[in-house]
Formats: structure tokens, C-alpha cells, sequence
């Protein structure tokens, strides 16, 4: 095996895109939802471009492409490697200002500008794999935005080195980041005709060394409830409160089980999102998320049957449910193609880790293109306590992603005919 000698230049481009502000909006209809978006997709062109892959260019949809070419002789795959521009609407994302904590020693950080955020060793039982590492973590007031432009800087980088060593062989290599995952809209517009790629990794997972074949299935639903309205000083027996009602279907949903809050693992739930209306129209929205098929429709069913028992007690007002299918587990696409796992592995113990198979409690781009007919394992970028304040990413873990898509890239053609 070819000895490497890697850069540590990662960091530094993590520290430039993070100042950037791409937080999405699930409200708005556009693509991208937000033009800030483009701000970064710019960037990102501009670099590479500057180290030499001149057919980098953002589409007007916010979605840069960008092809590293070939340089060995053998019939290798096309190869991807993908993350997302955008940060998530949970958290804000606007004046950014990250820290860096050298040689990490071990307790809690507190962050500075605002010392109730709190990211505590305790809490966050991965920092204990971090001593002597160094931390980048934000003031206490935004989101960090390592969930993905920790992928974003890790896959340039990557990009960086394999232009700048010939002497590593690789195939085609192709580059997407795209816009709108945080509202699982990251590959609405994607043209994957024009990317040209077999298989695909998402760099947007967490711990380092740890890859994922399987997702959350995702669907959305929408409760609208209809109510009476009538003057409320003349009311009694008439009025059908649509928000109240709306209330009485929150207050229904189980306690103990089925909801973020209450679960682990491979379970699933039923969580609402947003509630909105006034006293004749209200409207209701609900994530829900199970790894099986059969698990989103008994969460749909529950759903249903809530609704439907609390609107007994309200006779004349009626009520409507829509189901919107979001994302689907990737597994038996990924399982269809083992040696889009087995290379991976094999990459991220060439880069010094212990490999961790695992299923994520959500999705990411990869679950859809999976889907679309682009088996895309999802690896790790090193980003935790993502959508909030207290996000952190080491520059260690981002180093070893570096190392892990470039010794996958290697791989690839190692093994071609």
C-alpha cells in the first residue's frame, strides 16, 4: 500500500465556510429556499476551479458539480463523493463565530459569549475519545454548521490533494454539493444524467469511523381541522374552537413511546412540528419516521385514529389528513451493491479507525439518490450535537475523513479489472 503523506489544510477551509450563512427555509418554495445558499456554492467553484478542476460551476438551482478526471488506465467506476451546503432552520446559523479549543484536556466547554451553553463532558460521551485533540465549537449564539460543511471541507480538501499527488490512481471522481437537505429537499433538482456517477458516499456523518447503510424511512403528514366560528358572546352550544381542537390531538399523542423524546435505536415515532391556524381553520404538521414501511403506517394509522377520536366530541366541524412519502431507507440498495460497504471499510481502517457500521436515526441526501438508482453509503465527517448551539467537530476527525475519502478513492481502482 502506497504511504501517504497527507496535509492539514481542513480546518482552514471548515473556518471559511462556516462564517457563510446558508441556513435553508422549509417555507419558502424556491430552489435553492434561500439564495444566501449560492453565497457558499460560489466559494466552492472559485476553489476549485483554483486548484484545477475547471469544469466546477454552480447551476441555478444551487447545485455545484465538479469532476476530478481519471488518471489510471483501468475501467474504474464513477465514483462521487456528496455533501450539503445548507445549515438547519432549527438553529441560526447568521454571524457565526467559531472557536477553536487546543489540545482539548478532558471537562466541560463552556462556550463564551453566552456561559449557560454548557457542551458537558457527561453529556457528550464522544469528547472522551478527544483529549489532546483540538475542538472547534461556535460563541454559544448560532449553530456551528459542521452538519455538513465539516463534508464540505473534508471532500475539498480530499479533492485538493488528489489534484495536487498524481501519483495516486483513481478513477473519475465526481464532486456534488447541493442545497435544501435540512428540509429533505437536498436532491429535488438533482441532475444525476449530467453527475454521471455508479455509486456514492454522503460525507455527513458523526462519530469518526463509523459508516451507515441504513436510514429512517420519512414521511410527512398534515392534519387540517375545520371548525365552527360564531361570535363568542353568543357561542354557547355553536362555536367548534379549531385550535383547541388541534390542542386536544397534541395532548392525545402517547406519552411514553413513540416520540423523539421516548425513543432509541432502531424505534420509530410520530412527532409534531408545527401548529398554526386560527378559531375556524387550524392545521397541524407531523414528521414520522420508522426504519420499516410497515412501522410508518402503523404510525400513520395511530395518527388517524387520535384525530378521529377527539373529533367525535366536535360533530360539526371536520377534519382531512395528507400524507406526503419524504425519503425511504436506503439498505436494500446498499445491500444490492456490498462492495460500496466493503470499500469504505476498508478505507476507513487504512486511515487508522476502527470501522463502526450503523443505522441513522434520520436521512440524508444519500437515502434518496439510494433510491434513485445511486447507491450512496453515508460516512463519517466528524460533526456532533448537530442543529444547535452546541454543535463541535475536532480537526483531528476532519483530518481522518480527509484520509478516508482518498484512500476509498484508491481503492476503487485498486480493485477495477
Amino acid at each position: 500500500m502506497t504511504s501517504i503523506k497527507f496535509s492539514h489544510t481542513v480546518t482552514e477551509r471548515f473556518l471559511r465556510y462556516v462564517v457563510i450563512d446558508t441556513q435553508s427555509d422549509p417555507a419558502s418554495p424556491t430552489c435553492p429556499s434561500t439564495e444566501k445558499q449560492k453565497n457558499l456554492g460560489r466559494l466552492l467553484v472559485s476553489e476549485l476551479q483554483a486548484i484545477g478542476i475547471g469544469d466546477a460551476h454552480l447551476d441555478e438551482h444551487g447545485y455545484v458539480y465538479a469532476t476530478i478526471p481519471a488518471n489510471t488506465d483501468k475501467k474504474v467506476p464513477v465514483i462521487c463523493f456528496c455533501s450539503h451546503m445548507d445549515t438547519s432552520p432549527d438553529c441560526t446559523g447568521k454571524d457565526v463565530k467559531p472557536q477553536i479549543v487546543r489540545n482539548y484536556r478532558g471537562g466541560d466547554l463552556v462556550l463564551p459569549a453566552d456561559p449557560t451553553q454548557v457542551i458537558r463532558a457527561a453529556e457528550h460521551p464522544a469528547l472522551a475519545d478527544q483529549i489532546g485533540n483540538d475542538i472547534v465549537t461556535t460563541d454559544g449564539t448560532t449553530l456551528l454548521g459542521a452538519d455538513n460543511k465539516a463534508g464540505l471541507a473534508e471532500i475539498m480538501d480530499a479533492a485538493h490533494f488528489l489534484v495536487q499527488n498524481p501519483q495516486i490512481r483513481h478513477g473519475t471522481i465526481k464532486i456534488l454539493f447541493t442545497p435544501d437537505e435540512e428540509i429533505g429537499r437536498g436532491v429535488d433538482k438533482a441532475d444525476l444524467k449530467k453527475l454521471g456517477a455508479d455509486f456514492a458516499y454522503t460525507i455527513d456523518g458523526e462519530t469518526a469511523g463509523n459508516i451507515e447503510d441504513e436510514t429512517f424511512s420519512a414521511d410527512g403528514a398534515t392534519v387540517t381541522i375545520e371548525g365552527v366560528s360564531t361570535h363568542p358572546g353568543f357561542a354557547k352550544g355553536k362555536m367548534e374552537h379549531a385550535i383547541k381542537i388541534a390542542a386536544a390531538i397534541v395532548e392525545r399523542l402517547p406519552k411514553q413511546t413513540c416520540s423523539p423524546e421516548t425513543t432509541e435505536g432502531k424505534e420509530g415515532f410520530l412527532h409534531p412540528i408545527g401548529i398554526s391556524g386560527a378559531l375556524e381553520q387550524a392545521t397541524l404538521g407531523f414528521i414520522v419516521r420508522d426504519f420499516t414501511e410497515q412501522g410508518l403506517k402503523e404510525k400513520e394509522a395511530l395518527l388517524e385514529r387520535i384525530v378521529g377520536d377527539v373529533m367525535k366530541d366536535y360533530p360539526r366541524s371536520t377534519w382531512r389528513m395528507e400524507v406526503k412519502e419524504q425519503y425511504r431507507n436506503m439498505k436494500a440498495v446498499i445491500d444490492a451493491h456490498p462492495q460500496t460497504l466493503e470499500y469504505a471499510i476498508e478505507a476507513i481502517r487504512r486511515a487508522g479507525l476502527e470501522p463502526v457500521r450503523s443505522a441513522i436515526r434520520g436521512g440524508t441526501d444519500g437515502s434518496r439518490l439510494s433510491l434513485m438508482g445511486l447507491p450512496c453509503p453515508n460516512i463519517f465527517a466528524g460533526e456532533h450535537a448537530f442543529h444547535s448551539r452546541l454543535e463541535w467537530v475536532s480537526r483531528q476527525d476532519m483530518e481522518k475523513a480527509v484520509q478516508t475519502i482518498v484512500h476509498l478513492a484508491m481503492i476503487w481502482e485498486e480493485r477495477a479489472a
